[in-house]
């Protein structure tokens, strides 16, 4: 039986359209704290072949502040509301707090998206196993305000894979099933350059952790450090160049801000795959 996430077969890559309703995200930060701008862009994306919207609060950039916890609610539950009732979903709520993820799931949420990996709120492993649903388990070393000051690696993608088989193991011990786990590694969190590429030339290594992956790398920095300096909104290129790493590795989900650029590299991939002799 093909499994499920929030109710999307995972017969085939799926989308995570991201819907930043906050005022300093790296990429889009400002477009779409509007309400109204917020439903018209998870409109959009949806129309052009998201399977899910994944929406954000708090930025986590490298040197981002913590958002209180009134300030972040009253930024996505009205969106994620309006979403549900417009049929929308499923929807994501990428939160690091557990009240928050309570919330949301209330107002309509189908699915958590932490880049904490439920270790930020002491109570989010239990909040997320009573509400029985699906999390993502993200890797990241250090804080955001910090992270990018020195991260450091031994061996980048071994650690990250023995840090979410962790994370996932602690999940399962706190009641969360193995069925609603999605893992991450984590690309720009707390990583280099050469960490951000060791991690995507080797993202088969984590299949062997058991459960889907889901890759975020759209826009990211380090393919501005790739190519020399290029700015936020001139990063598709290198955007389809890790999802083009990411398919070939069998990721599940891939988050991403240009939904229909990665849909149509997805679908001629698929069709260029399925007439090789």
């Amino acid at each position: 039986m093909t499994r499920q996430i929030a109710g999307v077969p995972l017969d085939r890559p799926r989308i995570m359209g991201i819907l930043n309703v906050t005022p300093d995200s790296f990429s889009d930060g400002g477009h779409f704290a509007a309400l109204d701008a917020a439903i018209e862009h998870a409109r959009a994306m949806k129309a052009a072949g998201a399977d899910f919207i994944d929406v954000g609060g708090e930025s986590t950039r490298p040197g981002s502040d913590i958002v209180p916890l009134d300030k972040e609610l009253v930024r996505v539950i009205p969106v994620i509301e309006h979403l549900v009732a417009a049929g929308l979903g499923p929807v994501s709520i990428d939160t690091r707090k557990s009240d928050v993820m309570r919330a949301a799931v209330n107002a309509g949420a189908a699915l958590i998206n932490d880049v904490s990996a439920l270790s930020y709120d002491p109570k989010a492993m239990a909040t997320v196993a009573s509400l029985n649903v699906p999390v993502v388990l993200m890797h990241a070393q250090g804080d955001p305000k910090t992270m990018q000051d020195d991260p450091h690696y031994n061996d980048v993608v071994e650690e990250v894979f023995a840090y979410l088989a962790s994370r996932i193991e602690a999940c399962e011990g706190a009641g969360l099933g193995r069925a609603n786990i999605i893992a991450d590694p984590g690309i720009g969190f707390g990583k280099t350059l050469a960490h951000n590429l060791d991690l995507l030339a080797n993202l088969k290594r984590f299949a062997d952790l058991g459960v889907p992956l889901l890759l975020g790398a759209s826009r990211k920095s380090f393919i501005g450090k790739v190519d020399d300096g290029a700015s936020v909104d001139a990063r598709l290129g290198g955007s389809l160049a890790a999802a083009a790493s990411g398919l070939a590795a069998g990721v599940n989900i891939f988050r991403v801000h240009d939904v229909r650029e990665t849909v149509q590299f997805l679908a001629v991939s698929g069709a260029i795959a399925a007439n090789r002799r």
